[in-house]
């Protein structure tokens, strides 16, 4: 099978969205952290109680690594929206690797993708306002920290969305 070449009518990102786009794919890795270390048995700011009562252990130490794995993939993912693999897709890509994804298909979900994570996450904005019986005051304020950076993720992809959908519009494609 013959490998699609990138079109080049297609202009390059502009730097803020590739700024942006590096932005997006970072803001999940702080609470990444503090979610591995929850997983590896730490309290990580929880109360001995409140730790046990979360359920970090056994199966549920597998889905918050899954969780932590899963939230890093898709926050790549926006870095697809500015460089060449997320116009053509790498050969080693089961089945569609060496062809062009559909940009409209690419659009769509990365808006919505925007909209959902900016309605889920922007709750972390609001961290302090909540009280949080089952960690200690300084672990509710470093996870809260720790979060916060999350609400940036859906407005940052939405602006590198704009951006992608922008570039593709002016080059005619």
């Amino acid at each position: 099978m013959p490998t699609t070449q990138l079109d080049t009518r297609l202009p390059p990102p502009p730097p803020w969205a590739v700024r942006a786009a590096h932005a997006a794919a970072l803001v999940t890795v702080p609470s990444g952290i503090w979610r591995l270390l929850l997983a590896a048995g730490f309290t990580a700011g929880y109360t001995e109680a409140g730790y046990e009562a979360m359920g970090f252990t056994g199966w549920g130490a597998v889905y918050v690594v899954g969780l932590t794995v899963g939230g890093e993939l898709l926050a790549l993912l926006t870095l697809g929206l500015i460089r060449p693999w997320g116009e053509v897709l790498p050969r080693w890509v089961p089945v569609v690797g060496g062809r062009r994804p559909n940009q409209r298909a690419v659009t769509v979900a990365a808006g919505l993708g925007a909209g959902v994570l900016t309605l889920a996450l922007g709750q972390f904005a609001f961290w302090w306002a909540f009280p949080h019986q089952d960690m200690t005051p300084l672990g509710s304020t470093i996870a809260g920290i720790l979060y916060l950076p999350l609400v940036a993720w859906g407005p940052l992809l939405a602006a590198v969305t704009l951006a992608h959908h922008r570039r593709r519009h002016a080059a005619g494609l």
